[in-house]
C-alpha cells in the first residue's frame, strides 16, 4: 500500500521519521512521500528523511518559529491561516499513485493536536483518496492539560479522517526508562506495526509472491468501518532448515509445526499489548497479516487464525493473507477496526471534563481584567471538541 505519510507536530515528525527508516531497511516499499508539518522551526531542522522541500514551517508571522506551548486552540488557528501552504507542498506530492495519506500526530501537545484535525479535513475535501489518522495519546504522567488537549483533538480527529489508528504512551512506557528512550523505543514499535501491515501485498524483484494476498483494497475495506482502531503485533524466531546438497531450495518444515506455530504467534499479537488496549469483541472488523520465510506460511494455520479471529470479534468480516519476506521471524501483525469499548478513551474524557471544571472555577476566581487570559470550556461538563 503506498502512502503519502503527513507528519504534524513534534512527535508526528520524529514518527514518520520511523516509519520511514524502517520501511527503508525493510524494503517495504509504503512511504511514497513524506511531508512534516509544524510550528517549531527546531523540530523541522532536526528532521532526517524528509527533504527540506517537504518540511512546512506554519505560524511564522505569530510565532516566529517557536511553537505553540502546548496551546490546540493556536495550533488549529494558525493551521488553518497557513493550509494553502501545506496543501501546496502536498500538491507536489504525486497524489495518482498514492492509495491513502497518514496524518501522524501526537495529540497531547498544541501544534500536533490542534493542526492535524485541519489538515486532515482539508485533505478530504481536495482529494479522493483515503485520509487515515495515527493518533498518539499522551501517558497519565504528562499533566492534566495535555490530557484536555489529547481528549478535544481526538474528539475533532477522529470526525475528519476515515478511520483514526491510536497508539497509548500510557500502555507503553516502562518503569526506570528515560523519556528520550522511551519515546524512541515507542517510535520503533509503531513503525514496525504499521510497516509490516501496509507492506503486504507490495511487489518487488527479490520478494516472493504471497499465495493470499492482502493487498491495498483488504486494508482500505477494513479501515472502511470508520471510527478508532488498533493493532497488535507478535514474533516468533524460527529456525531455517539447511539447504540441500546441490539444491538451491531449503528443506521443507514440518507442517504441524508450522500451524502451531502461527496460530500462537496470531494469539500472542491479538492478547497482547495492543497499540491501543480495548475488548475486542468490540470490533467491527478485523485483518490479519502473517509474515516470515515463505516456507513457514502454512496456509492451514493462517486460516485458522482468521477463523479464531473471527470468534474473539464476533464479526464476519475478517480478512487475512499472507507477506512473504526474507527473515529469520514469523510475525503476525492484527488490525482491529471500529473498536468501541476503549477504557482508556473514556478516562481520558473524565480527566479532560475535570481539567475543563477547574479551568473555569480558575477563571471565576480571577480580577475581571484576567478573564480573557483563561480558556473557558462548553459550561456543560463535557468535552468541548476542538472545532
Amino acid at each position: 500500500m503506498k502512502l503519502a505519510l503527513i507528519g504534524v507536530g513534534q512527535a508526528g515528525g520524529k514518527v514518520i521519521e520511523a516509519i520511514t527508516a524502517y520501511d527503508r531497511e525493510a524494503r517495504g516499499n509504503v512511504v511514497h512521500d513524506v511531508v512534516a508539518v509544524n510550528t517549531a522551526r527546531a523540530d523541522l531542522l532536526g528532521l532526517e528523511y524528509t527533504p527540506l522541500a517537504r518540511r512546512v514551517l506554519i505560524g511564522g508571522s505569530r510565532l516566529k518559529g517557536h511553537g505553540t506551548g502546548a496551546d490546540n486552540e493556536l495550533g488549529a488557528d494558525v493551521a488553518s491561516e497557513d493550509v494553502d501552504e501545506v496543501m501546496g507542498v502536498v500538491d507536489d506530492v504525486a497524489v495518482h499513485e498514492l492509495d491513502a495519506f497518514l496524518v501522524v500526530a501526537g495529540l497531547g501537545g498544541g501544534t500536533g493536536s490542534g493542526a492535524a484535525p485541519v489538515i486532515a479535513r482539508e485533505l478530504r475535501r481536495r482529494y479522493s483518496e483515503p485520509v487515515y489518522g495515527l493518533g498518539i495519546l499522551p501517558g497519565r504522567d504528562e499533566g492534566s492539560i495535555y490530557s484536555l488537549n489529547a481528549a478535544r483533538s481526538f474528539m475533532t480527529l477522529v470526525e475528519h479522517v476515515d478511520n483514526l489508528i491510536v497508539f497509548d504512551n500510557e500502555a507503553w512506557r516502562e518503569g526506570g526508562e528515560s523519556l528520550h528512550a522511551g519515546y524512541g523505543r515507542i517510535n520503533e514499535e509503531i513503525a514496525r506495526r504499521l510497516g509490516v501491515l501496509f507492506s503486504a501485498g507490495e511487489v518487488s524483484d527479490d520478494r516472493p509472491v504471497a499465495e493470499s494476498v492482502v493487498d491495498a483494497s483488504e486494508i482500505i475495506n477494513t479501515l472502511g468501518s470508520g471510527g478508532v482502531s488498533t493493532v497488535g503485533y507478535a514474533a516468533t524466531p524460527v529456525t531455517r532448515p539447511e539447504r540441500r546438497l546441490f539444491s538451491r531450495k531449503r528443506a521443507d518444515p514440518d507442517v504441524g509445526d508450522s500451524t502451531n506455530r502461527i496460530l500462537s504467534t496470531v494469539r500472542k499479537a491479538a492478547l497482547g499489548r495492543l497499540t491501543l488496549p480495548c475488548e475486542l469483541s468490540s470490533a467491527e472488523r478485523a485483518l490479519l497479516v502473517v509474515a516470515g520465510p515463505p516456507e513457514f506460511l502454512d496456509r492451514k494455520g493462517i486460516e485458522r487464525a482468521r477463523r479464531w479471529i473471527e470468534e474473539i470479534t464476533g464479526s464476519m468480516e475478517v480478512r487475512g493473507g499472507d507477506s512473504p519476506v526474507d527473515s529469520d521471524y514469523v510475525a503476525a501483525v492484527v488490525l482491529f477496526s471500529g473498536v468501541t469499548d476503549v477504557p482508556r478513551i473514556k478516562e481520558l474524557q473524565g480527566i479532560a471534563a475535570e481539567t475543563q471544571r477547574t479551568m473555569r472555577e480558575l477563571e471565576d476566581e480571577a480580577p475581571e481584567g484576567l478573564r480573557d487570559l483563561l480558556w473557558s470550556g462548553d459550561g456543560e461538563g463535557g468535552v468541548e471538541p476542538l472545532f
